[in-house]
Order: structure tokens, then sequence, then C-alpha cells
């Protein structure tokens, strides 16, 4: 063994840890601090945190298991880690739903303590894994966590049951000192978040103590690991989520604007968060409305854009689809409006828990009659905010609802962000018509509020009550210029083809594709969404490896921008990784006539590096 006075800290540059155990363990807080301490340390960093779907699971069963997993590193990393090098499972059924994901030689951190007859019944094991040869392939530490948490907190006025729930923050300091991570942070975090209970607040911190000094003190770990601190440009970085960035996104684009915030929304997962943070920020000229159902909710905020607001509604895939009706009236009426669409599994209540990326044609199609708007998609936790700025701008100036696609792993998923200035980003302010545009048969001035700026087709926006600018509204399709209601076959024709031309022409005013990848090559991988990470990462590997290959990203799904067919086109070989069963690739193909091939994944968690990998020399 080594002497304790001698250990000294072996350099790592990178690891990914995974935690787990039952939904009332903690796991995910645990996981948020040991990612906020590696923040505040520097690292770079991508999460994956993984929730249970039912609401009141029974505890130790494997329908209850939370899990979070961090990958931070010393260089620039995109994903969250293909397989855990370190798996902490604080029961059996966490060590049963999440040992297939460890690697082989991993460590594996037991709480011993729960490990009794009634929790492995409820697991499912019919024989004690610890002893049975099962983890034969892997360091196994057995740690009484449990145990040790209440002799920590034996001498504090804290009940056996209380103190016990304080064992994930055992868990925490054991691992904190196992990859040097800093203390301060976390006991200043438990002072202030339980600050209005010193019970709980002495209970967190003798137990993280407690799991700090056992691993400095114990021979059973070794030496601590380091992982020293990534390159980052200067300036001001915070950890962010997907929801948060999408949320403060939103914000910022209100300020760029020049207008107050509406978000009409009904609380869906993976989605509330968006609602739940923007509450907080009424300071901003953000009014928040939790409505009473999904319909009501998109609803209220089309009210919003009349009235002149920037609106928003927040969703998932089951709320869409009850807001396509409204969708449809925004898109006939022709007012901005951006639907925030987080996408989960499906079909109907699906995984609400679980990510995936199946929304793309119900975004494209998902309306009753011609009814086209544009589509954009976040890549990244930290993108985001700029996609929400993006949605902003085109729902503003072409006057028409914009669907922003995200999904739970973006959502939920962190990494480190650094803050822009107000300066870096665009001013997407808009005018409102505050004067008549045009006369009557009589030289009368009146207002024709579908008379179009000839460079966006955008028809006028008029704030209701400006005195001569009345005009009427709602889902009966309206004759051109006039806006009267009209049934005329022609001009229906027509009016279908302008809001047709209308979105094409976005085409003009979105960037242009860019090809990522040196030299030559045959093999283009062509991603949207969140597969940008394990795409940039299998796609090193793959260079690593001698295959020539290029990859692009598109966050312009409708439409899409002028020169993708071009790309396309000049590649032997395309490949479109998608979390559905190939939506992107069905577009492309009937868009471009290009022989692409879909690498398809529908099972609730996102792709890793090394399973695209594999799928493309499979099919090169």
């Amino acid at each position: 063994m080594t002497d304790i006075a001698e250990r000294v800290e072996t350099e790592l540059d990178h690891v990914v840890i995974r935690f787990a155990g039952d939904s009332g363990d903690g796991m995910q807080l645990t996981g948020d601090r040991f990612t906020s301490a590696s923040a505040l340390a520097g690292n770079d960093l991508a999460t994956l945190p993984e929730f249970p779907a039912e609401i009141r699971a029974p505890q130790g069963t494997l329908a209850g298991v939370s899990a979070f997993q961090v990958h931070i590193s010393d260089h620039d990393i995109h994903t969250p880690g293909d397989a855990p090098d370190v798996l902490v499972a604080m029961n059996p059924a966490a060590l049963k739903s999440e040992l297939e994901r460890l690697r082989s030689g991993g460590t594996l951190i037991l709480n011993d303590d729960a490990f009794d007859e009634r929790n492995l019944e409820k697991a499912g094991y019919e024989t004690d894994p610890r002893e049975d040869g099962s983890l034969a392939d892997y360091i196994v530490h057995r740690v009484p966590m449990t145990k040790l948490t209440l002799d920590a907190t034996s001498d504090l006025d804290v009940k056996k049951r209380d103190a016990e729930r304080s064992k994930n923050f055992f868990a925490l300091g054991l691992i904190s000192w196992m990859y040097s991570r800093p203390l301060e942070p976390t006991l200043d975090w438990i002072q202030t978040k339980f600050a209005r209970l010193e019970a709980v607040v002495a209970s967190n911190t003798a137990a993280f103590k407690a799991g700090h000094a056992f691993g400095e003190t114990t021979e059973m770990f070794g030496s601590p690991f380091k992982v020293k601190a990534a390159p980052q440009e200067p300036g001001l970085y915070t950890n962010v989520t997907g929801n948060t960035a999408t949320a403060w996104g939103m914000i910022a684009a209100g300020q760029l604007a020049k207008l107050p915030v509406f978000l009409g929304s009904y609380p869906i997962t993976p989605a509330s968060d968006i609602l739940h943070e923007l509450s907080n920020h009424k300071n901003f000229g953000v009014r928040t409305f939790q409505a009473e159902d999904e319909i009501a909710g998109v609803g209220a905020a089309l009210g919003a854009a009349f009235g002149g607001h920037l609106a928003f509604t927040t969703t998932s895939g089951p709320g869409v689809a009850l807001k396509g009706e409204t969708m449809g009236l925004a898109v006939s009426v022709e007012l901005p409006l951006v639907v925030v669409d987080v996408q989960r599994g499906g079909p109907s209540t699906g995984l609400p828990t679980k990510t995936e990326a199946s929304d793309l044609m119900m975004a494209m199609y998902g309306r009753h009659g011609e009814a086209p708007l544009p589509i954009v998609a976040a890549s990244t936790p930290a993108d985001c905010f700029d996609m929400a700025i993006e949605a902003s701008r085109i729902a503003l100036k072409y006057r028409t609802p914009v669907i922003l696609l995200t999904d739970g792993y973006l959502a939920n998923g962190s990494e480190p962000w650094k803050l822009p200035s107000m300066d870096s980003l665009p001013d997407i302010s808009v005018k409102f018509t505050t004067e008549t545009n045009g006369t009557d048969e009589n030289d009368e001035p009146i207002f024709l509020p579908y008379l179009r700026d000839p460079d966006t087709m955008a028809r006028p926006w008029a704030i209701p009550g400006t005195p001569g600018l009345e005009h009427r509204i709602g889902g009966l399709e309206k004759s051109d210029i006039t806006g009267n209601v009209s049934y005329d076959s022609a001009n229906h024709g027509a009016m279908t083809d302008i809001r047709q031309a209308k979105i094409d022409g976005i085409a003009d005013d979105i960037p242009p594709v860019e090809v990522e990848g040196a030299g030559d090559a045959d093999l283009l991988i062509v991603g949207w969404g969140s597969t940008k990470g394990a795409i940039t990462s299998a796609a090193e590997r793959l260079r690593a490896d001698g295959v020539a290959c290029h990859t692009i990203h598109l966050t312009h799904l409708h439409p899409f921008a002028r020169n993708l067919g071009e790309i396309l086109g000049g590649y032997r070989t395309v490949f479109v990784p998608e979390l559905n069963k190939g939506q992107l690739v069905r577009l492309l193909r009937a868009e471009y006539l290009v022989d692409a091939k879909p690498i398809n994944k529908v099972m609730g968690v996102p792709f890793t590096a090394a399973e695209l990998v594999a799928a493309i020399r499979e099919g090169i």
C-alpha cells in the first residue's frame, strides 16, 4: 500500500464519472455539485443527467434509478463520454441498471450498507453480485457510506432518517478527494442553499467532510487524481444548461428587440425549467403565464404577439400537437411567435424524461393546410442561447411563427459558457406601423394590413388600438393587401404561394453551411440538433484512424441554406445520424435527390462517438 504521507496526485487528461442511486438519493444534486466544482477548477466538461419517469417509483427498484454522468477534461471535449471510468452505485438497483455502461476495468464504488437481502430482491438479484464473481472485470470498492454518514452526524441534533439523507454528500466528498476537487465551493453552496435549515447544513457539511476524510485516510483508494484546467479564452464563464440558456436567450432577445417578453406555457417535462427560470427575471420586462393547458398557453402567447410583445410558448412533443391549430392561426395572421419544442421520447406520453429528436417532421408539417414556417435547432446547451435569439430575429423580421427545436439531452445537460457582451449580439429591433399606408376608392386614408415589405414580404405590425389602423384578425383566409375575409379560390392560391415564398426567401438571410475538416474527402457526415458533439468526436477519431471525412451541422432546417445542395453533391457518401428513424435524411433526399444514408438511434439516450464510428465504418 502507498504510505498516506507519500501520496502524490496522478494526472489524468480526462475522466468520466457516473453517479447512480434511488430517485431520493440526491444523485442529480451530487452530480451537479461535482460539475460546478469542476467548472470552477477550469475543466472543460459535459454532463448527462438522467431521471426516472415515475414521480414516485417504489424505492430501491429499477424504475426509480436516477443517474448523472459528467465528463471533465484538460482539453476541449464534446460529449459526456462513451462509457464511465467510475460508477458510484448507492444501492443494488443502481448497480444493476447502470453496470453495463461502466467500461471494463473501471472503478466501481458501492454503498455497501444498501446491499441487504431486501434491496437485492427489489433489484431482481438472485445472488449477491459482490460475492458471485459478476464484478470481476472491475475495481470494486465497498464503502459503508450510510454507516459512516451516521457516525459523522451522531453528535448533531439530527434525526437518524434525516442524517441518512446526507449520504450523497459523503459520496460527493469521497469523489471530490479522489479527483482533487476544491472543497470550498461545495461547502459555501451548502451554507447558502440550506441557510434556513441549520440541522441540514450541519448534517450535509459533516457528511461531505467525512467522505473527503475517508478518501484521504483510508488505504483503499491509493493516490488521488488530478485533471488540470483546460485552456480557455479569457472572459467570464458560467456553467449553463440548455433550458437555462434558452431562457436567457429569450430575455436577451427581448432586450435586443426593445420589446417586452411574454411566455405562455403549460408545464411539461423536459421544458418546464424554461418557465421556472424566466419567472425569476421580471425585472427585465418579462411576463410569464402558466396556463391551464397547452392550447391556452399558445393562445395567450399569440394574443401577446398581437399586442406587440415578443411572444414565446414552450413545450415538448405532445404539447406541439395540441398547439397545432393556433400555430396555423399564427401562420395565417402572420404574427411573430416563437414555439420552443424541447423534444422527448414518443409517441404520446412516451419517455417523458428521455431524449429524442423525432419532432422534425411534425415541425415541418404538423398543421392543418399549407402552413409553412421556419425551423431552427440548437446543437449544444450553450447554443440554445444563440438559437433563441435567432428564432426571435426571424420571427420578428418576417412576421412568422418559428419553431426552435432543442431536446432533453440539451435541456438538462450542461457545459461551460463564455458570457457574451450585449454589443456582440445583433440588433433585432422592429418598428410598429403607426400610420395608414393606403387609400380607399374615395382617396380616404386606410390601413392595408397585408401590404408587404418588398424585401422581406412581411406584413405591417400594428398595435391594437392605434387610431386608424383597425384591421380584421382571425383564421379565415384573408384577401391579399386588404386583409378582408376572402373565399375566392384564386386569392387562396395566391396567398398560399405568398406565405411559402416568404419562408423560402429567409434562405437568403441565413448563414451558408460551413464544412468542417481539412483536405479532400469523399465522406460527409451531416448532423442537426444535439448530435453535434458525438459527430465531432467521431469525426476526430475517424481522421486519427486514417479515414478522411468532413462534417456539416445544420441549424436552419427550414428553409435550408442556399449552398446545402451544392455541398451534398460534392461527396460520394453522405451519412445522417439522427435520434429518430430518419427524418432529416428524408428531407434531404426529397429536396436534393442525394443518396444520404441514415444512422438512427431511438433508445432515449444520445449517440456515443464510438457508436457512430462503428456505424460509419460498417457503412463505408
